[in-house]
Order: C-alpha cells, then structure tokens, then sequence
C-alpha cells in the first residue's frame, strides 16, 4: 500500500464511489461497489490509497466534527473573516476539507442557484446535469444538485422542466403543496391560488400531496399516483384531485405565446394574463363568477381578442371604467 498522500482527485473520484455505496439507491451503490472492486480495491498502489483515505474519511466523520474545527467569522471584522475563510480554502483547498470531512464534504450540493422572475418575465435555465429549465413571470425557485440527487424548491409561480435522465441522481420538484419526483420527462409545476398542478407532456412522474400545507413530503413512500403524457392533477390543503386529461403540446405552452386553459376557474385564468399585462384584469365580486370555468387557448400577444371573446364563451361582460382599467363582471 503506498504511504504517501494519494493525490486529491483520485481521493475525490473514490469518495464519490464511497458515497454512492452507502447513500446511492440499490442500483447505484451496487454499480459503485462493482467499480470500488473492479478498478479500486486490486487497482494501482494510488488508486488503493485513494480508496483506503476515502473510506476512513466517511467512517471517521461528520458535519458536527466539521464544525467545531472551523472558528466561526468575526462579526467585528467581517473582510477580515472573508480572508480568513478564502485562506483556509487557498491552503488547504478540498484536500483539507475532504481529510476534516469526507461525509460532510460528499453531501454538500456541487450547484445551487435561486432564481425570481418579475412581471411579464421569462427566463430559461441549463442546468450542469443537462436538465432545461423555464420559469413564467413571477416565479421564485431554489435550485440544488447533490451528488446523489437533483432538488429544485418551487415557491411561486410556474416551471416547466426537460429532465436529463440521471439513475443515480432522482430529480424532484417540492412546494408547499406536495412534491413531484421524476427520473426522465418533461412537465410543468405551478403553485396558483393556494394549490399546486402538475401537468406531463412526456414520461412518467409520481406525485406526493402534502399532508398539511407547508409540511415535509415522505417521498419513500409508494406515491400516491403516477401521472403520464397528457395527465395534470392538483394538490391542495384538501389532498390530490382528479385525474384530468390535457393536450401534451399544451404543457408549458406559455414558452411558446400562448396561455391554455383546462377548464380552469376564471379568477386563476385572468391571475395568468395579469402575469403578462401592464393594466391587470379585474374579477367582480360576484361569487358566482369563482365559479366559472373556461378552456381555451389565447395567444399572449392578443389580450384585446380574449377580452373580446370572453363574452361569447362565458356569462359575463367586459367594463372599462374611463382610466382605462377593465373589469369582468357577471351578465
């Protein structure tokens, strides 16, 4: 075995290997221990002493150990701490961090990145791992990849998804309302009037409904329903609703300049196009148009051809008062 220090991409390489063993799904740690076997444990002197470094670096430590060897920052002086932790960083690098580390090191994220959309905002998105990313206008999202796990916490607003298929690495999508998990597809998760809808246009995802609003989501669990191309349920605080059947060219529409509705309630339908316009659309305060439900697709570019139309699809009346501002109200 050699008894110098194993060179620091290779420790990184085997740590990565050790990880998956004890932290991957059943497949992933089984094709890690074949490669530790294969290529690692009979492999070159380095590549022994990589290992063997590796493996006493994740049996031998943790976040707590972590942390009581690193001063907090001076709150007196903090271009001061700034330097003190840039030097820490410069002398010792990742070689310091995975020998005080290894466990805690392997479960940090390797990307991470909050992003907020604002008024009649898109945005797009390639993430390292190859997934796509789009956001519609208002969204806040927190995004994080780990090494063995893709997370992206959605907040507000809409996002639409093209996953790069990863075994080792489960991409999930978390709200208030529930969570959805996926391995390769493409959908779209929006979080609207108090409830979150997931739409499929390609593959397969599964959908966990949050017990309590705002709550953790048992994704170990047998998901409660498994939805395909052309399927979109809600969450809400009552649990998940029904099955329903969408165009798959429709999912995520909004990319393309156009806002499609399913039947979905009017006052969710003009919250949408307030999204895009200057003067936002006022409902009346009649409760009977909450009850109203419209399908249909409009073209972004075109509010006056919706306003105009609405009329013949619906019960109501369009008003402008003379400041300009629109109001729907019941007919």
């Amino acid at each position: 075995m050699a008894s110098s220090e194993p060179p620091r991409k290779l420790v990184e390489a085997a740590l990565l290997l050790v990880g998956r063993v004890h932290k991957g799904n059943s497949d992933a740690a089984l094709a890690a221990e074949q490669e530790l076997a294969a290529h690692w444990r009979t492999g070159s002197p380095e590549c022994q002493a990589a290992l063997e470094t590796a493996e006493r670096l994740w049996a031998s430590t943790d976040g707590s150990h972590l942390q009581a060897n690193v001063p907090p920052p001076s709150r007196q002086d903090p271009r001061r701490a700034r330097r003190n932790t840039l030097g820490l960083l410069g002398l010792g690098g990742l070689t310091a961090v995975l020998w005080g580390g290894g466990r805690w090191a392997w479960q940090q994220p390797v990307f991470e990145q909050e992003l907020q959309t604002t008024h009649a905002q898109q945005r797009d998105l390639s993430l390292p791992d190859g997934s796509e990313l789009s956001l519609a206008p208002n969204t806040h999202t927190r995004i994080a990849i780990y090494r063995d796990r893709r997370e992206v916490q959605l907040l507000r607003g809409e996002m639409r998804f093209r996953v790069a298929p990863d075994s080792d690495r489960p991409f999930s999508v978390t709200t208030e309302w529930g969570a959805v998990r996926v391995l390769g597809t493409v959908f779209s998760v929006s979080v609207r009037e108090q409830q979150m809808r997931v739409a499929v246009a390609e593959g397969r995802v599964a959908v966990w409904p949050a017990e309590h609003p705002g709550t953790s989501v048992d994704m170990s669990a047998a998901p409660p329903v498994t939805l395909t191309a052309g399927d979109a349920i809600a969450a809400d605080q009552r649990g998940l609703g029904p099955r329903l059947q969408v165009p798959a060219d429709s999912v995520g529409a909004w990319r393309s300049g156009w806002l499609v509705f399913h039947n979905t309630p009017l006052d969710q339908v003009l919250d949408q196009w307030n999204d895009y316009l200057a003067r936002p659309l006022r409902l009346g305060s009649h409760p009977h148009l909450r009850q109203l439900r419209l399908s249909g697709s409009f073209p972004l570019r075109q509010p006056q051809a919706f306003l105009t139309g609405l009329p013949d699809m619906l019960p109501v009346r369009v008003l402008r008062n003379g400041a300009g501002d629109v109001s729907v109200e019941l007919r």
